[in-house]
């Protein structure tokens, strides 16, 4: 596990003083309960914390970056971009996942890959960084991994809205999703969706839920659009 935490701190750009936060920010309540340990040695007082600092960066950022943008506006915005989605997206883009400490039966369900566990991990690693580092530390990670790229992210998981709107401006056939196969048992599925605008097919997709595959087909579907000049 140390080798994993090492590699993990090499890929944020941050060194611990204290890696047991770092490993305290992994450890999953499903891994707490089958070691037998104390409930608050799992992440979920990280997460917390992590939880508010984030609100904290977040509306900073958009305050300043939207000077004359209106409260309701800012909220909502602030919203969409630390909801469990997003927060699961950022959370893929390191693979924060395979650094989680799961119990058994969370192991076996797909819980590395679940939005709920990644989105919360990535929240009790902001909070871990505070804890270690302080406020800058914490800011600096959020900056470079979360509130990076916020259009691309915002293609990702607004996808299915975001197509409907292209296919109704651009198309006069209907948008429809179509499930082409499953694979693996009841409680580790994988659903495979394409996506299709009439007659032709514009983009496929995978993912644990056939609605998180619908949204992965409809991102591609939409970068093969704007690849066509359709915006």
């Amino acid at each position: 596990m140390q080798q994993k935490l090492l590699e993990l701190q090499n890929k944020i750009g941050y060194q611990f003083h204290d890696v047991e936060l770092l490993k305290s920010a992994m450890m999953h309540s499903s891994y707490t309960n089958e070691k037998h340990l104390p409930k608050c040695k799992c992440n979920e007082r990280l997460e917390f914390l992590g939880d508010a600092v984030l609100e904290l960066v977040s509306s900073e950022f958009l305050f300043s970056e939207n000077e004359t943008m209106p409260e309701g506006e800012l909220t909502k915005l602030r919203a969409s971009m630390v909801c469990e989605p997003s927060l699961a997206f950022c959370a893929r883009e390191i693979d924060l996942g395979s650094y989680l400490l799961l119990g058994k039966g969370e192991e076996v369900t797909g819980g590395r890959t679940r939005a709920s566990i990644t989105s919360d991990a990535l929240e009790a690693l902001i909070g871990a960084i505070y804890q270690d580092g302080g406020f800058a530390n914490a800011k600096e990670f959020i900056l470079k991994f979360v509130l990076n790229d916020l259009e691309h992210k915002k293609l990702f998981y607004d996808s299915k809205t975001i197509l409907q709107e292209l296919v109704q401006g651009n198309f006069s056939e209907t948008l429809s999703y179509q499930l082409v196969k499953e694979e693996g048992p009841d409680h580790n599925k994988a659903f495979f969706v394409e996506v299709c605008i009439g007659e032709n097919r514009y983009g496929e997709g995978s993912g644990r839920t056939k609605k998180a595959a619908e949204q992965d087909a409809a991102y591609h579907a939409i970068l093969k659009l704007h690849e066509k000049n359709i915006k």
